[in-house]
Formats: structure tokens, C-alpha cells, sequence
């Protein structure tokens, strides 16, 4: 029998990457790794860049690899916004993996960027 449920949405700027319930959410913040179960006190905390697990009622786990971003609990609602997410199949070290793309990939855009602003101010 699962546990008491939860909604849990994970939003990035291009798409809703996950909504549903859940009955248990583990995510990495900045200040450590936090396990969310129904009932979890209001928190707001900063997302780092690493895996999220979802175990929904019937105990099947989806992992996300995600990088930055917030997570907000309150009133048996969890709600990820973050800079990039995307699903895997491979479980927590393919999410993990992923998370570390998802950041190499975004700081890959800043950097270019960066140099066409460069660029722009030369001539």
C-alpha cells in the first residue's frame, strides 16, 4: 500500500517535465541532498545541479537530471522550477550525469555569449 500522496510538478522554461503525485522525492539543494515525503513542513530551497527521484503510488521511480533552479514544499505540493531538466531511463547516476551536461551546456551558451558581446563592443 503506497503512502499518503503528494503533487509534485517539475517546470522548466521550455516545458512541464513532470506532473503528477507522488508519494516520496529526493533532490540535491545547495545546502544537501532532502527527502520529501507528504506532510513535509513549508520549505523553499535553492536547487543544485544533480538527479531528482520520484517514486510515484505504485513505487516506480522517474529520475530527472536537473541544473539550478528552486524547489518550493507547501500544502502537500512540491514544485521544482529549474533552468534545465530532462528525464533519463538510467536511473540515479544517468541523471546525475545528465545534470552535469545540462550545466556544461548551459555555461557553453554563456561563454559564447559573452564573446559575441565581446565581439560587438571591438567593432
Amino acid at each position: 500500500m503506497p503512502g499518503k500522496l503528494f503533487r509534485v510538478d517539475v517546470v522548466a522554461p521550455e516545458a512541464i517535465v513532470y506532473s503528477g503525485d507522488a508519494q516520496f522525492i529526493s533532490a540535491r539543494t545547495t545546502e544537501g541532498d532532502i527527502g520529501i515525503l507528504a506532510d513535509h513542513e513549508a520549505t523553499m530551497a535553492a536547487l543544485a545541479t544533480g538527479p531528482v527521484e520520484i517514486h510515484d503510488a505504485d513505487d516506480n521511480v522517474t529520475t530527472i537530471g536537473i541544473h539550478g533552479g528552486f524547489l518550493q514544499i507547501y500544502a502537500n505540493s512540491v514544485t521544482l522550477l529549474t533552468d534545465r531538466a530532462e528525464m533519463t531511463e538510467g536511473g540515479r547516476e544517468e541523471a546525475l550525469r545528465l545534470a552535469e551536461e545540462l550545466k556544461a551546456a548551459q555555461q557553453r551558451a554563456i561563454e559564447a555569449e559573452n564573446e559575441a558581446e565581446a565581439q560587438d563592443s571591438l567593432g
